[in-house]
């Protein structure tokens, strides 16, 4: 499918973005088993969607580490708590790599960076965690996946996260320019109640959602899911997906997309590395819930 590219004008863009939107790049990134080549590339490619105007630039889930059970403990890093400064987060870069370098990043570009996840070594427990940098570099929101991904299809795919995996205990939202945006990663998807809440209590716009589907669920679910949520909750839903690679134990399904709050895709991508580029304008939610006001229509006397 086509990658949606900007036109040059949005460069100067950036500097003064239309009220209440902004310009989102998701990217789809290639991930190996060498952790600093993965950080450098996806340096990289944050730098390249800076250049052409984006305000808010998300990460794949796992883009530092393979999607493997195996791998999660050997590329663990400590993550600090949110509302950490981007001084303290650079001076302990040994410890925390991939947390430092989009830190750094976010404040050098004077972007927002949604740095889909990693795994996170808490304690004695990991943890599949996204931390979002603000255009200072700060730390300003962290979310652990709510939902492990615990599946067996007979013959095709099976995968526990539960091995070595636990679960989250929060939500996580942060603020764009009078846009409120929710975190949750892969298999929250599947799970509506979790956007409703985001919709109802925490009055978000736009949800973005790191995940690696495989070749299995991909083709049936991927898009559909974020269509559902996004037309159930009025919203922006985008799932940023690593690339895939030939070889690698998993498989990952790309197709990294945006999608609008009528359910409409405003920019998708084939499995390939790419970057996927869409508006998010808060007027669009709140044009389609004054037209079609079924959020607040709800019969709470019933259910």
């Amino acid at each position: 499918g086509p990658v949606r590219v900007m036109s040059a004008s949005s460069i100067e863009e950036r500097d003064a973005p239309d009220a209440a939107s902004f310009e989102l790049a998701a990217l789809q990134l290639t991930v190996t088993d060498d952790k600093a080549a993965n950080i450098a590339n996806a340096i990289k490619h944050v730098e390249e969607a800076a250049a052409k105007g984006a305000h808010v630039i998300a990460l794949p889930e796992c883009w530092n580490c393979p999607y493997s059970n195996a791998k999660f403990p050997e590329y663990a890093e400590e993550v600090p708590e949110g509302g950490t400064a981007a001084t303290a987060l650079r001076s302990r870069a040994k410890e925390w790599p991939s947390v430092a370098a989009l830190s750094d990043v976010a404040a050098r570009l004077a972007v927002h960076v949604v740095g889909g996840s990693v795994p996170e070594r808490r304690g004695e427990k990991l943890y599949n965690t996204c931390c979002v940098f603000s255009p200072s570099g700060e730390l300003i929101a962290k979310y652990s996946k709510i939902h492990l991904f615990d599946i067996d299809i007979p013959g095709k795919m099976t995968f526990k996260e539960s091995d070595t995996l636990s679960g989250g205990d929060s939500l996580a939202c942060f603020q764009v320019n009078g846009i409120t945006i929710g975190l949750a990663i892969c298999y929250d998807i599947r799970f509506p109640e979790l956007f409703l809440l985001y919709a109802q209590q925490r009055g978000v716009h736009c949800v973005l959602v790191p995940g690696a589907f495989n070749t299995t669920t991909g083709p049936r679910h991927w898009e559909l899911l974020q269509r559902s949520r996004a037309v159930d909750n009025q919203v922006y839903v985008s799932a940023i997906s690593p690339a895939r690679l030939p070889g690698a134990s998993y498989q990952a399904w790309g197709h990294t997309s945006i999608v609008g709050p009528w359910g409409n895709i405003v920019a998708t991508t084939e499995h390939e590395q790419a970057i996927v580029y869409g508006r998010i304008c808060r007027q669009e939610v709140e044009g389609m819930r004054a037209q079609i006001p079924a959020l607040s229509q709800r019969r709470h006397d019933l259910y």
